[in-house]
């Protein structure tokens, strides 16, 4: 694998409104769903349950957790590195806390951008999917 590419599992948390989580990093910008790099040796999904646990102080049964695929994009925090991300969907009914390194989280309608700079994999695809889910449900 490329050095410039950052493997991550990211998740689209999806509150009882049909409102999708967002988080904003300690010193930098743009928002984007929560989750991390995946460690050596590690499943996704097992990433995914870490790093939630880790920034937002949320327990998740990875067998509930829904594949959506994975997606490419621009990094938005480190300029020259693409994002490799396994995207998982996750509807959650309990409250998370920011934690570790996120400094903000927010929760948005979908079907806009809550008038929050986004991370262009979150603005160009992962929004655009989820919208596009909720259209077609």
């Amino acid at each position: 694998m490329s050095p410039s590419i950052i493997r991550i599992a990211a998740a689209v948390l999806i509150d009882k409104h049909g409102q999708t989580l967002l988080v904003r990093k300690r010193g930098t910008l743009a928002f984007m769903q929560p989750g991390g790099k995946i460690d050596a040796g590690e499943q996704p999904v097992e990433a995914l349950a870490r790093e939630l646990r880790e920034e937002l102080n949320l327990h998740i049964d990875p067998a509930q957790a829904v594949y959506l695929g994975q997606f490419s994009g621009p990094a938005a925090n480190e300029p020259g590195f693409t994002v490799q991300a396994d995207m998982f969907q996750l509807h959650i009914d309990v409250a998370v806390t920011p934690a570790a390194e996120i400094e903000e989280i927010r929760w948005i309608d979908p079907m806009g951008d809550g008038g929050l700079p986004l991370a262009p994999l979150s603005r160009d695809q992962i929004l655009p999917l989820y919208r596009a889910s909720l259209i077609g449900a």
